[in-house]
């Protein structure tokens, strides 16, 4: 346990994981302590936590601040080899078939009432409209053309639900912040939208895609926000992470990101690094929605 810290900190770690130190920048948010988990909680339960020794509580404790570990792990079993590289993802037993094998669109509802009904779990994947959605689907999906692409943002106007493997749904919903969609059109697709998170009870959890070649953006952190104050299961999945605009690494981006949450959550939420363009994160996106799926689905 002496060299966990040094592990966790070390090669696709230490230039996405900030001091703890760090304070966030003025626009921080404000998320209660529990933000982003249900009834069925994907962190281990607080009382497995205690050790007779310090060193390996201490490095339970801060395994625990910057990691997200998954159920099935203790704290003071991770080492750095159970992190998926680029993330701050705890691989534990729950993982399994990760591979999509066939995908095929069922249906667009304009309601939540009128999403599929069937029980099947669900990931639900939401973003600002220019963050590469529909590009990380086809990614994911290894198909062309599954998810609607387009240079307009705001092309995506309704729940659109993706059946995987004949077992799972992608859900494809409209992003926020249309820069040229009309005003009451806009308040509409909030509307439904938010409708669909509070009632869906097949939702396992909410990829909400950051885009790492900008720095943080408001609106990325007041969904996260939202998210976390009604108690939705999120995951960070930050894209375009292979393209650097203004001189600022991705990496650097993704960094200034997680320093505002860690000051706002008790419990780091899930991330990962992918990209679109080059296959970044995409295996070891599966693979932590497998196991988030699996646990959902006992």
């Amino acid at each position: 346990m002496a060299t966990l810290r040094a592990r966790l900190l070390s090669s696709h770690l230490t230039s996405i994981l900030p001091p703890l130190s760090l304070k966030a920048p003025a626009f921080s948010v404000s998320v209660r302590p529990d933000a982003g988990l249900r009834q069925r909680s994907f962190h281990a339960s607080a009382a497995s936590r205690a050790s007779a020794d310090p060193e390996m509580a201490e490095m339970a404790r801060f395994a625990q601040k910057v990691l997200f570990i998954p159920p099935g792990v203790e704290p003071e079993e991770v080492s750095g080899d159970m992190v998926l590289p680029g993330s701050n993802i705890v691989v534990g037993p729950y993982a399994g078939h990760a591979q999509i094998k066939e995908v095929g669109f069922v249906k667009s509802s304009g309601k939540a009432k009128d999403c599929p009904k069937d029980g099947r779990p669900e990931f639900a994947i939401l973003g600002r409209s220019n963050v590469g959605k529909s590009s990380l689907i086809n990614a994911l999906v290894k198909k062309k053309e599954v998810a609607l692409t387009s240079k307009k943002p705001g092309k995506t106007q309704l729940i659109n639900h993706f059946l995987v493997n004949k077992s799972w749904y992608i859900v494809d919903l409209p992003g926020y912040g249309f820069a040229k969609a009309p005003g009451s059109v806009r308040m509409d697709w909030s509307a439904f939208t938010k409708g669909y998170f509070l009632n869906r009870d097949t939702l396992v959890a909410v990829l909400l895609l950051v885009d790492a070649s900008v720095p943080p953006q408001k609106i990325d952190l007041d969904c996260a926000n939202w998210l976390g104050r009604n108690n939705i299961p999120m995951t960070f999945v930050f894209t375009k992470c292979d393209k650097m605009k203004r001189g600022k690494r991705p990496d650097e981006n993704v960094r200034n990101f997680q320093q505002i949450i860690r000051e706002n959550f008790s419990q780091h939420p899930p991330w990962i690094m992918t990209s679109s363009v080059t296959g970044l994160g995409r295996d070891e996106l599966l693979l932590h929605m497998s196991q988030l799926r699996n646990y959902w689905d006992q």
